[in-house]
């Protein structure tokens, strides 16, 4: 709830700190005393528009300062504080400061940390929620209707949501697999092509390399078999090398016992033939081991090629063909395969389809259930706010299937009629400001304050009523302030009576400044405010004694 509201050079207000405690609050004081003033000021920390005129005259900033408490964070705040990595201690205050600037231009504060004018806006609703002359939020909202209705209910909302969760993961899973055989469908002839014509050529792993190895060898060999050939015919025959050799060293064998020197040339000549002979032995291995096939060669080639087109066909090394031809007879096996599981899918879906039907049904019905429930409670509120010739109902319709969503087949809006025979209508478009405000009392009399924010406040509830009308809007402003922070700006005693706490706004001039002060009233206070309410400028004995009867009455 709000505990305090500090104010700083907002228009007329120059410093004011005003506390709030639980229960009913009210705010009186003559028109134009600046009632409006403190509202504006409120509505700075609930994000609204910061408009430059709200700094008083002569000054260069404006400020507010509200601070809450909760026993327990509402979840909505926490969300919110968390997005925005804010952390709240529990049992810490949240504090939230605005600034506004006369040059223009505004700075927002969460427990002192700046944020955007957007956090405030989202923390708001859980905040402080206002009913006015212009209320076009909270209650009015038709978007909020459904979740009051549900918690007015108690509704299993939760199993709903999460049946549609099951559901909606069940079709897209379902609508993958369908897209997915679809697609694998249209593609069926060309994979047929590309799986034959990998399975024609059937690759292997490592195939490019061991191919591209013998190739070389026998282009190698191919390049050599010539200068081969022609050493063949100089080593072959009876003029060749070693042959001249043999014959030498046989006559030179003759004659080297005659001298030294010869014997030492035989000896050279005998190494001779030897090393000539090893060379011919090499000669002759390497040209057997170089011997190649030109079909072999140009078959080792036209495969090589052909491996090597198919990986650029498919965008991937040789080495990955192996890979697409089974992905490919992968592909083809889902296609077989894929119609039975999409049976499965189908049946899964459907049966989560049931399911959330089931539920969805179940809270629908038990919305009717409340929806008539809450139409009694509201109409036996209204004759005692002088709306007995109104109606209100609480229309709940089936939505088409594309709108159904977690919380299920239903649209729920409130419906008011005001005149009899008059057609029922969203309440925005056919209350007047005060009819609407006490509508919005009724309604949320009738709801037990299911949900909402920490602090409500009612901006002159009871404009154009008295008597009768405004003490039953009094005593049902009391009555929703039970347990928790209700604030109510008033023109009627029978509303100020009811109040737990007075706060007296007044304005006072001093030379040519004008000023807005707010007074927290002792009973004494109370008594000569009322009755001023009560008489009007001159306060009478009469008017006194009746203040007393209403104060003793609450």
């Amino acid at each position: 709830m709000l505990t305090r509201l500090s104010i700083r050079n907002v228009v007329l207000i120059e410093a004011l700190d005003l506390d709030f405690g639980r229960g009913l609050g009210v705010l009186t004081g003559e028109t134009g005393a600046g009632k409006s003033i403190l509202l504006d000021a409120l509505g700075l920390v609930l994000g609204n528009r910061a408009e430059t005129m709200l700094v008083r005259a002569g000054e260069d900033r404006a400020s507010v300062t509200a601070s809450f408490e909760f026993a327990r964070l509402p979840d909505a705040i926490a969300e919110a504080l968390g997005d925005a990595e804010i952390a709240v201690e529990p049992g810490e205050p949240l504090m939230i400061r605005r600034q506004v600037r006369a040059d223009g231009g505004s700075k927002a504060f969460v427990n002192d940390q700046p944020v955007s004018v957007a956090l405030l806006r989202a923390l708001a609703p859980a905040l402080v929620e206002l009913h006015g002359q212009h209320d076009d939020r909270g209650l009015v909202n038709p978007r909020g209707h459904r979740a009051l209705l549900d918690r007015y209910a108690g509704a299993d909302t939760a199993g709903v949501a999460s049946a549609w969760d099951v559901w909606r993961a069940a079709e897209e899973q379902l609508e993958g697999a369908r897209a997915e055989i679809e697609q694998a469908k249209a593609d069926q002839d060309l994979l047929l092509a590309h799986l034959a014509e990998l399975t024609a050529l059937e690759p292997q792993a490592g195939e490019e390399a061991r191919l591209a190895e013998a190739r070389a060898a026998m282009q190698k060999g191919e390049r050599l078999s010539g200068d081969l050939e022609e050493l063949r015919h100089v080593w072959d025959g009876s003029d060749s090398p070693l042959a001249s050799l043999r014959v030498a060293a046989r006559r030179l064998d003759r004659i080297a016992p005659e001298h030294p020197l010869l014997a030492e040339a035989l000896t050279a000549l005998d190494r001779a033939v030897i090393e000539a002979g090893e060379a011919e032995e090499k000669l002759q291995a390497a040209a057997e081991a170089l011997v190649h096939d030109p079909a072999a060669l140009e078959a080792a080639e036209t495969r090589l090629f052909d491996l090597r087109a198919l990986a650029r066909k498919h965008r991937c090394e040789v080495d990955e063909l192996p890979d697409k031809m089974r992905a490919f007879r992968a592909a083809l096996d889902a296609i077989e395969g894929g119609e039975a599981e999409l049976d499965a899918l189908e049946a899964a879906a459907r049966e989560a389809g049931e399911r959330y039907r089931a539920r969805a049904g179940a809270l629908h019905e038990a919305r009717l259930a409340a929806a008539a429930k809450l139409d009694e409670a509201v109409a036996a509120e209204l004759a005692p706010l002088k709306l007995d010739a109104a109606r209100f109902r609480t229309a709940v319709g089936e939505l088409p299937e594309e709108r159904w969503g977690p919380h299920g087949l239903d649209s729920v809006e409130f419906l008011i009629a005001t005149n009899p025979g008059a057609d029922f209508a969203p309440l925005a478009k056919i209350a007047s400001g005060g009819e609407l405000s006490r509508f919005i009392l009724a309604l949320k009399v009738a709801l037990a304050e299911q949900g909402g924010a920490a602090t409500v406040i009612f901006d002159e509830i009871d404009r154009g009523v008295g008597g009768a009308v405004a003490s039953a809007i009094g005593e049902r402003l009391a009555r929703l302030a039970e347990g928790g922070q209700l604030l109510a700006v008033t023109h009627s005693p029978q509303v100020a009576a009811r109040g737990r706490v007075h706060y007296l706004i007044a304005k006072s001039s001093e030379g040519t400044v004008t000023k807005t002060s707010v007074q927290l009233l002792d009973e004494s206070g109370r008594q000569e405010e009322i009755a001023r309410m009560l008489s009007g400028a001159e306060v009478t004995p009469e008017a006194r004694a009746q203040a007393d009867r209403l104060l003793e009455g609450v």
